[in-house]
């Protein structure tokens, strides 16, 4: 028996947020994390459309872009004394995350982060507050994930919370709030959405509802990538939805090693996980084509790429993913990047270990032992092609 899971309900298009107008509840914590959310008039509007339907709003702000521990059981200890009976994630990935990450500790206070890290291991939540998320950037799509990661910056060990529990009751996907982010934003966000869609594809519990979102997905992305980079409005609405299906695709089919790879170079390294996961991509294709060149070809096809066998699909699928880096002037290898061969050289092992570790690569396609990963992100650093 199969599971698929993603949000109750769905809001989506151009002024969506005014769904809260009619939201049932007494107090609402909203969970930010930059100030340019109230700059912008974001965060105004959520407290107005609250204001509307009688509900009182508290603020909590500062959710770093790879959230803590600290900050998570600062703001769970804020929700206890404030007593919401909504909780609203409004952001990127981060700030979403720390708030489902809150939401647990708010409701049961004694759990640990070890005990919430273990895969479908949490309580029954929705005790005291249900869980509303608006994402401001299009690529993440915790939003409709049963997903959190939070990082214990005095260990740096990462928590990877992954359990049905935490996927939102509701995502409200507001095409307008998505319109004013910066180009590198949207390249990396973009690249993100792609990835996860192609993992997602490919991966070994897959099933035809997320194969079904996974190929749409691709196919908007494709579609509509570049010109929302270079700020065409309906692009930039239509890669909102189009994550949002990648989103839901993964979050019941989980990913691969592209983000085995993202997962511990992000901090490790220095480097954005939307950009990682845009180097990454097509580096992985070729490695996993071994296994699944019949459905990357697929996804080629969907994308509109020539090819008289296969093989020769694939390969255009490779070729389209570097021209993408190339139009939204992202590096191809983490040497372009700028990682020195000295640091490279002297991390390489730990990352090798950690990925084939990470919860991720139990469903890649292809397996893959710590010697072969080492190989493989040499030849991400040095732009290699992958032919082992």
């Amino acid at each position: 028996m199969q599971r698929f899971t993603i949000p109750r309900d769905l809001y989506f298009g151009e002024d969506a947020v005014s769904y809260l107008k009619g939201v049932k509840g007494k107090k609402a914590i909203i969970v930010f994390g930059s100030e340019r959310l109230v700059k912008d008039g974001t965060i105004g509007k959520v407290k107005e459309a609250l204001k509307v339907a009688g509900i009182e709003s508290v603020l909590f702000s500062g959710v770093e872009p790879d959230p803590s521990v600290e900050t998570v059981m600062k703001g769970a200890k804020v929700m206890r004394e404030e007593n919401p009976d909504i909780i609203i994630g409004v952001g990127g990935g981060s700030p979403i995350d720390a708030a489902k990450a809150m939401w647990i500790f708010y409701e049961y206070p004694e759990f640990t982060f070890e005990e919430a890290a273990k895969p479908f291991n949490l309580p029954e939540l929705r005790k005291k507050a249900i869980f509303i998320a608006i994402p401001t950037t299009s690529g993440t799509a915790t939003e409709v994930t049963s997903f959190s990661v939070i990082t214990d910056y005095s260990t740096g060990i990462k928590y990877p919370i992954a359990d049905y529990n935490i996927t939102p009751d509701v995502a409200i996907l507001d095409t307008s709030l998505v319109q004013s982010m910066p180009k590198s934003l949207t390249a990396n966000t973009g690249m993100d959405a792609l990835a996860h869609a192609f993992e997602a594809y490919v991966s070994v519990v897959r099933n035809p509802i997320t194969d079904a979102l996974a190929l749409k997905a691709i196919e908007m992305i494709g579609e509509d990538l570049i010109d929302s980079y270079n700020g065409c409005k309906k692009a930039r609405e239509n890669m909102h939805l189009a994550q949002c299906l990648a989103g839901m695709s993964f979050s019941n089919a989980i990913l691969g090693i592209v983000h085995s790879i993202a997962h511990k170079t992000g901090k490790t390294l220095g480097i954005d996980h939307g950009l990682a996961n845009a180097i990454y991509l097509s580096y992985v294709v070729e490695f996993n084509a071994k296994e699944v060149e019949k459905d990357y070809a697929k996804i080629g096809r969907t994308l509109k790429l020539k090819g008289n066998t296969d093989k020769e699909v694939v390969e255009e699928l490779v070729k389209f993913i570097g021209q993408l880096r190339t139009s939204m002037n992202m590096p191809h290898t983490l040497k372009e990047y700028g990682i020195s061969e000295e640091e490279f050289k002297l991390k390489i092992d730990s990352i090798a270990e950690t990925a084939v570790a990470d919860p991720c690569t139990g469903t890649n396609p292809r397996k893959i032992d710590v010697k072969e990963m080492k190989k493989l992100i040499e030849a991400i650093y040095y732009g290699r092609k992958v032919d082992f």
